[in-house]
């Protein structure tokens, strides 16, 4: 069974900095399929991040530019740097990975961190 546990979330003025993490256990092939959504109230949950295919990671056009992913394979774990935090980037943010069992695709989702950014 695969585990993910955000954390790193808070409250921040505009402009400021925020890293979120999100640790893994269980068996994940690949940190690459990681990816991280987040949803604000009464809307949708959007992709920010992820995942990375043939060395490509594609960003929501929203946070490009601000939002970087990196991941650290020995502590199998994944992060998301924010910089530059708007209001609107307020939300409760999830990592996900897809993993599969005989042929059927599974979402992993973490029980998500809540970021607030302050104008």
């Amino acid at each position: 069974q695969v585990q993910l546990v955000e954390s790193g979330g808070g409250l921040v003025q505009t402009g400021g900095s925020l890293r979120l993490s999100c640790a893994a256990s269980g068996r994940i092939f690949s940190l690459n399929y990681m990816a991280w959504y987040r949803q604000a109230p009464g809307k949708q949950r959007e992709l920010v991040v992820g995942p990375t295919s043939g060395g490509s990671t594609n960003y929501a056009d929203s946070v490009k530019g601000r939002f970087t992913i990196s991941r650290d394979n020995a502590k199998n774990t994944v992060y998301l740097q924010m910089n530059s935090l708007k209001p609107e980037d307020t939300a409760v943010y999830y990592c996900n990975v897809r993993t599969s069992n005989d042929g059927v695709v599974i979402d992993n989702w973490g029980q998500g961190t809540q970021v607030t950014v302050s104008s």
